[in-house]
């Protein structure tokens, strides 16, 4: 069973505002391919955040997916209990559709938010329980998915694993967008 962790940047690192913000489109669309290949491998778990950006976005294409890959499942593992508690109305409504909509949830910090020693227990969480980690995040642009990359690549060094770490840079995410442009929306449109 191959389990992959997808994290990556969030919606206003990437200055994706609005939910028609053709960004979105594109991200999407590397999601799948990357999806897909690997799906071609045996990908059987994605596990992801609820993290707005990358990590919702990832639910949102893995699960429309599973029409394809019946056999393809959804985690939404959230850091702590209250995640997403303070978030803006219609953003925590948003979330808690996903949740309904995935496989499993679960909190994996089993309290509320209170020191950052909670999301490093998420990321011990995330790699000991997937074989791959799929990150959309360029070390040139740093965001706050630097940290998981950091971790990762901790973890590869010091544990002397086969883990795999999979980066999606700016440049593959803009060859992807301009692959998008010219392919994309058509198979969309029909």
């Amino acid at each position: 069973m191959m389990r992959l962790w997808i994290t990556g940047y969030r919606s206003y690192e990437l200055g994706v505002f609005q939910e028609k913000d053709e960004k979105i489109a594109v991200i999407k669309y590397v999601l799948r391919n990357a999806l897909a290949d690997q799906l071609d491998e045996g990908l059987e778990w994605v596990l992801t955040g609820g993290q707005l950006g990358v990590e919702q976005w990832a639910v949102e294409t893995a699960l429309a997916m599973k029409k394809e890959y019946s056999e393809l499942k959804v985690a939404l593992m959230e850091p702590f209990l209250d995640f997403g508690n303070r978030w803006q109305e219609n953003k925590q409504l948003h979330l808690a559709d996903l949740r309904r909509q995935v496989d499993f949830n679960e909190a994996v910090v089993q309290a509320p938010y209170n020191n950052p020693q909670q999301l490093r227990q998420y990321q011990q969480f995330m790699v000991e329980h997937t074989d791959r980690c799929l990150l959309i995040y360029d070390p040139q642009y740093p965001g706050k998915s630097q940290y998981d990359f950091k971790y990762v690549k901790h973890y590869i060094e010091q544990e002397k694993t086969d883990y795999q770490l999979t980066l999606i840079s700016m440049d593959e995410l803009q060859d992807q967008a301009n692959e998008y442009l010219e392919f994309g929306r058509q198979r969309e449109e029909n």
